[in-house]
């Protein structure tokens, strides 16, 4: 029996559920799916290539009782709507959905928004559409050439390497520019050259402002930078010898306009430069910022607009109400009128670009509602936003040209004369806002009051950063905004490449794997390729491309080099790491291994011996029981504690991670606090100091 004026709304994720529930009220039940209901299955290929490549779905293990409660609520509704999110992810889901209501998803059952505000999810109530094939065509094929990639090669590298390896179709050619980066930095000549820089004054020498600096620009007219410790003395010398004469004076008023509003990449390159964000870290906040946060006074509510998209667009009513926000807040004059295009067109351009909610809804209002990474985040995306409203900062530009004999020396001044949008969100340096020189004329003589003069070597390129490689990734067209950081963190999973001071190190087996793939498998790790790829999957939906036909000419290759390489591809030895130990029953050295589930300790003796032992992390602090090294453990739910590595002997253990110190008090030893309001707390229960 149906249940007269009730609709089910069904979404991903419960805390979206609870969200949207709260603006659509009584007469609606907003349920979750908890992400995908159906998928390929993990056991096998999942794919029946001899008829026309159809993926062979299955309910996902674990997910009966959902999909049962699911089809509780769908009997009793009047109607349903299929509220996932707007991408093609999202719309495959919605089409899972439908096929285990048995739903008509050609009927308007589908709504989207792209925020999840009160008006946003009321008008999308009102005009459901159908499920675009189109967009799920395009995601099942992305889905079916990944799997191909994924199940065929990567057992390949398994019984050719080692276990637990991977290959992908986006993730290998990422992996390809991380080895190639690295092999230019490794075959790098550095160059040496010498940078002089003249101290030169105007007027008296005690002051300050009369002081300014100027650099060495060219000889005989030409640019001229000296390569070696003869050719740096011999400029200086004539430099000492020669006047400084001011030969021209060029004034320029320049403006900087502000950037875009967030994309998905921007964003996460923004992220790890101002806050240190890594990417994975970065969509996890983003992600809680669009669903919904609890703001006190306010409920629930979604803070951010959909944080995947290519897009700088801004709507209409967005564009209008921060313009008010501007104008109220800082006046007209602050107000600006840019246009910003996007790099692609097309379907990147779906979603707008990623903005606040609520304009009005300042950072430091909501503050004590969010975590410390919300807040900085929302911070970020809010200040983006309003200072690309906003008017260029305007500055005054001097060039000044120097003449010594037949040299030409340089020196540049800025000065703000309007702050613009960086009132809102600074992107300037100190020294780019505000460089002054001293009054200066053509035809005047400058005193000289020091020359410096530095030796130099050209540096390599530099190894990516989390930031640096998805701008790459973003600009070569490989993979999309929602595939940056499961790529990153596959690499890193993997052991393909490590992290150290934020930059992207390929490991030997990352080198491995990736010399495999491009003398076997060109084309997946060849960049255009797979940009290639992208644009074809982007006509599926487009232009309504066939997508078997995009995978069966991507598979007849695919299908012949798998052959070859199996034939000729040799079992790689792979050298042991050694892990700094030996072995305590034969004295032969330990070694690190990678097993099922994860990495651990044997001895280099095995099959003889077969000493293991896992791998553990000290933290520096002494036992306060029986003197052993307090070491990083996980529970059986993988949470992390601190334990003696003495155990089971010593069975002490801390949820809070100790410290080097010693409470004053009762001279237990402290442990980090979890709470803001305080640094340390005591071990002991029973003492209660904190500090």
């Amino acid at each position: 029996m149906k249940n007269s004026g009730k609709s089910l709304v069904i979404v991903e994720s419960p805390s979206k559920a609870k969200t949207i529930a709260k603006f659509l009220g009584s007469k609606y039940k907003v349920v979750a799916s908890v992400g995908h209901v159906r998928d390929l299955p993990k056991s096998k290929l999942g794919i029946d290539i001899e008829n026309n490549f159809e993926p062979q779905y299955i309910s996902i293990r674990g997910k009966g009782d959902v999909i049962k409660a699911l089809k509780k609520e769908a009997k009793t509704a009047d109607k349903i709507y299929l509220a996932t999110d707007p991408d093609r992810e999202g719309e495959a889901i919605s089409w899972h959905i439908a096929y285990l209501l048995g739903m008509d998803s050609k009927e308007p059952c589908r709504i989207v928004f792209n925020e999840i505000t009160k008006n946003a999810i009321k008008n999308a109530v009102k005009e459901p559409r159908n499920i675009y094939q189109e967009l799920v065509d395009a995601q099942q094929a992305r889905r079916v050439l990944d799997r191909m990639v994924g199940y065929q090669i990567s057992p390949l590298l398994w019984r050719k390497i080692r276990r637990g390896l991977s290959a992908g179709r986006v993730q290998s050619a990422a992996l390809k520019i991380i080895c190639d980066r690295e092999k230019d930095i490794q075959k790098f000549v550095p160059k040496e050259f010498w940078n002089i820089n003249v101290l030169l004054f105007t007027g008296e020498k005690s002051v300050k402002s009369n002081t300014f600096s100027a650099k060495l620009y060219g000889y005989k007219g030409k640019k001229f930078v000296p390569g070696n410790a003869e050719e740096a003395d011999k400029v200086v010398q004539s430099l000492k010898a020669g006047n400084f004469l001011v030969e021209k004076i060029e004034k320029k008023q320049r403006s900087k306009k502000p950037a875009p509003p967030f994309t998905t990449s921007s964003m996460q390159q923004e992220a790890s430069t101002k806050l240190g964000f890594y990417t994975k870290r970065t969509m996890m906040v983003a992600q809680q910022l669009y669903e919904g946060v609890e703001v006190k006074g306010k409920g629930t509510i979604g803070l951010v607009t959909y944080i995947r998209t290519d897009s700088v667009r801004i709507s209409r009513d967005a564009d209008t109400a921060a313009k008010q926000y501007v104008s109220e807040r800082f006046g007209k004059n602050y107000l600006g009128n840019h246009i910003f295009n996007n790099k692609k067109k097309e379907v990147q351009d779906a979603h707008e670009a990623i903005r606040p909610s609520y304009v009005d809804l300042e950072p430091d209002k909501i503050k004590d509602s969010l975590t410390k990474d919300q807040y900085n985040l929302y911070k970020l995306i809010w200040s983006r936003f309003v200072a690309s409203r906003m008017a260029a900062a305007v500055y005054d530009g001097v060039a000044v040209t120097i003449k010594n004999s037949d040299y030409t020396l340089k020196a540049n001044g800025t000065k703000m004369v309007f702050d613009g949008y960086t009132k809102i969100y600074n992107n300037v340096s100190e020294e780019d806002i505000n460089k002054i020189l001293p009054d200066m004329d053509e035809g005047m003589n400058l005193s000289l009051k020091e020359i410096k003069s530095e030796q130099s070597f050209t540096q390599p390129p530099s190894r990516f950063s989390e930031a640096s490689l998805v701008k790459d990734l973003e600009e070569k067209s490989i993979g999309r905004p929602s595939t940056y950081a499961p790529i990153i963190a596959t690499l890193l999973d993997r052991k393909y490449v490590t992290r150290e001071k934020k930059t992207l190190i390929p490991t030997e087996l990352g080198f491995i794997v990736t010399e495999l793939m491009e003398k076997y498998f060109k084309e997946i790790v060849d960049v255009g390729f797979t940009a290639e790829m992208e644009g074809k999957l982007d006509d599926i939906e487009l232009k309504n491309l066939d997508w078997h036909e995009v995978v069966a000419k991507f598979y007849e290759p695919l299908s012949k080099e798998l052959k070859i390489a199996d034939s000729e591809i040799e079992k790689v030895k792979l050298e042991d790491v050694p892990a700094g130990e030996d072995c305590e029953l034969c004295g032969k050295p330990m070694i690190i291994k990678t097993g099922r589930f994860g990495d651990f300790i044997a001895c280099s003796g095995y099959p003889e011996c077969k000493n293991t032992k896992p791998i553990v992390k000290k933290i520096g602090v002494k036992c306060p029981v029986c003197g052993g090294d307090i070491v990083v453990k996980k529970s059986k739910r993988g949470k992390m504690f601190y334990g003696c590595s003495g155990y089971p002997k010593c069975n002490q253990v801390f949820w809070n991670k100790p410290v080097d110190k010693k409470c004053p008090e009762c001279g237990s030893i402290l442990l980090e606090s979890k709470s803001k309001q305080n640094k340390y707390v005591c071990s002991n229960s029973e003492c209660g100091y904190k500090e």
